[in-house]
């Protein structure tokens, strides 16, 4: 049974990683050189245009064919007056594109602290579930080892113990999918300081110290231990 779960585990690790990549989809080169009007302005993060379009009466939450808002073009471009200005004018900040994706989490996954900082600053949610794993920005971030950006989506209110889809919370990605290396060891120290509950067990049980101890990833465990993970 112990193996059976282990090759199930491996297979969700492979699947999942492989997906998560696919399901963020930057606006690509060709798409940017369509763009127009306000998405355009966005892409450029021309601030005086975006202000002068929706002072004309242009909706600020317009989409292209990905469902991507000028305000989810200029974070992807990390231009923060641009992110400003649409904000100002009305955009929304915790809207998703097609494939569920917010400024937080876009931010979030890029490691960009920079953006990310003003992604909250202008209103967006630390705690909205987005992506097809019904996830969070903070499991994204814990998932790919961005220790400071975790640090800073906890700080602004991230549920520490949401539970995605697959059934894994931040901190069980943080082993699961990391390498157990010191930036996924940096990110797993930052939840379990936090306070994020270091005994919620995967659907087949294992809690985050077992996966830690089944993948070899020693200081973590040792970390995990000194939080008192049973």
């Amino acid at each position: 049974m112990r193996r059976r779960h282990a090759s199930l585990l491996g297979l969700l690790v492979s699947l999942s990683a492989a997906s998560l990549t696919i399901a963020q989809v930057p606006p690509s080169a060709e798409e940017r050189a369509r763009y127009t009007g306000l998405l355009a302005a966005a892409d450029r993060g021309d601030t005086a245009l975006i202000r002068s379009l929706t002072a004309g009466g242009v909706k600020p939450d317009g989409q292209d064919g990905h469902g991507r808002t000028p305000l989810h073009v200029a974070t992807y471009r990390g231009h923060h007056e641009a992110m400003r200005a649409l904000v100002a004018a009305g955009a929304d900040p915790n809207a998703l594109d097609r494939d569920r994706y917010d400024i937080v989490t876009i931010a979030a996954l890029a490691g960009d602290v920079p953006t990310l900082a003003t992604a909250l600053a202008v209103g967006g949610s630390a705690r909205n579930v987005t992506s097809r794993y019904d996830g969070t920005a903070l499991i994204a971030a814990a998932h790919l080892g961005h220790a400071e950006v975790v640090r800073t989506l906890i700080r602004a209110g991230a549920s520490l113990d949401h539970v995605n889809n697959l059934g894994w919370t931040a901190l069980i990605e943080s082993i699961v999918l990391g390498d157990g290396g010191a930036r996924h060891t940096d990110t797993l120290v930052a939840l379990v300081t936090a306070g994020a509950d270091v005994n919620l067990a995967d659907r087949g049980g294992l809690t985050p110290l077992a996966l830690a101890r089944a993948r070899g990833y020693d200081t973590m465990a040792r970390a995990l231990e000194r939080a008192g993970a049973r």
